[in-house]
């Protein structure tokens, strides 16, 4: 074989081996995006329940709103109907944001830049979403009160010890729920985080 055919064989074979490479590279990045979604996947879910559930509240004290009569009772159930619109929209887009990062359209350094500024704003929104979910425990009680009960709880309840068993109750349970839900949502966050970063290795 003579030189010239044979410097032509090897350039075939090069490109051969660049494209195969540019194929596995992408085959990576594919898998690697799917594995990362899959780990907000186990967050969405519930978030999509919990949203369905808010919705559902919302619009129940909005269609008895004529029910609580009084401004007392009317503001803690506009504020309830609130924080329960607003939040599950902000938290879902906050999480498609986290969720929807593109693997191939940006370099690892931009990838990782976006990750981490809307990781900041995905954690601050839970901060937040932490502590108007506590005020709602409060807001709530009376709307409820009134709404099922038919019960003004600042002038028609007589007895106060369910209440006073009911609202300790309602604050452990959400306290012991937001631990464990921070817990979840933070080792998928975390092992999400750890894909990501596992391109680093293979670029």
């Amino acid at each position: 074989m003579e030189l010239e055919e044979m410097q032509e064989v090897w350039s075939e074979i090069s490109g051969q081996l660049e494209k195969q490479k540019k194929l596995t590279d992408k085959m990576i990045i594919m898998m690697t995006q799917e594995r990362y979604r899959k780990k907000w996947n186990k967050i969405v879910y519930p978030e999509i329940f919990g949203t369905i559930i808010c919705f559902s509240v919302a619009i129940l004290i909005l269609f008895n709103i004529s029910k609580l009569e009084t401004w007392y009772n009317i503001l803690p159930g506009i504020l309830s109907a609130i924080i329960l619109l607003v939040l599950p929209i902000f938290s879902l887009r906050s999480i498609n944001k986290m969720s929807g990062i593109n693997f191939y359209k940006n370099s690892y350094k931009d990838t990782l830049i976006k990750y981490t500024k809307n990781k900041k704003q995905f954690q601050s929104l839970q901060k937040a979403s932490y502590y108007l979910s506590f005020l709602l425990i409060f807001l709530i009680l009376p709307v409820t009160s009134k709404i099922i009960g038919g019960k003004d709880m600042f002038t028609g309840v007589k007895n106060i010890w369910p209440l006073m068993i009911f609202i300790p109750l309602g604050i452990t349970f959400f306290v012991f729920f937001a631990k464990w839900a921070k817990k979840c949502y933070g080792k998928n966050i975390d092992e999400a985080e750890s894909i990501l970063r596992d391109l680093q290795a293979e670029e």
